[in-house]
């Protein structure tokens, strides 16, 4: 698949996680496909969350929903990614951060990625080129987390999203 399309990132910032949750739900619009090229989160709450006392390590996995998906809520919706480029136009997928009410769909879900991360050192997840996830428009992705935080932990957060034509 061409690289062509536009890029987004769909960021949070200084955000208080304390449950499960979906931290991002990308869903592409009516005549759209998206590739999930990245994801990059952090703990940033400063001596609060570091040290042996404070490492928790969470269960993480991206989650196709494949039909009748329901977004999820408690988060914040993103009205208009952040573009990389600066003469893109806006983005025309809906994209959501931190539901704690994680979304659904009845048509089941498909794990794309299992995966975890200890909240005392930056997550990063890039796959190479030919193996980054396509969500189309019936459906919707998201990257969810499935543990529960033992404490509060301030995180900031990037997807970053190539909305295709």
């Amino acid at each position: 698949m061409s690289d062509s399309g536009r890029v987004y990132t769909v960021p949070f910032a200084a955000t208080a996680v304390a449950a499960q949750q979906d931290f991002f739900y990308i869903k592409p619009a009516a005549d759209k496909i998206c590739k999930i090229e990245a994801v990059y989160l952090a703990n940033v709450g400063i001596a609060a969350d570091a040290g042996d006392a404070q490492e928790e390590l969470w269960d993480i996995e991206l989650v196709r929903l494949p039909a009748t998906v329901t977004v999820g809520s408690g988060g914040a919706a993103v009205a208009t990614p952040s573009r990389m480029l600066a003469n893109d136009g806006t983005a025309t997928f809906t994209a959501r951060t931190n539901d704690t009410t994680k979304a659904t769909s009845n048509g089941g879900t498909t794990i794309l990625h299992a995966d975890g991360i200890n909240v005392r050192i930056p997550y990063v997840w890039l796959p190479p080129p030919e193996h980054r996830p396509v969500v189309a428009n019936a459906e919707a992705i998201t990257l969810r987390l499935n543990s529960t935080p033992t404490d509060s932990v301030t995180m900031n957060g990037s997807m970053v999203v190539r909305e295709l034509p």
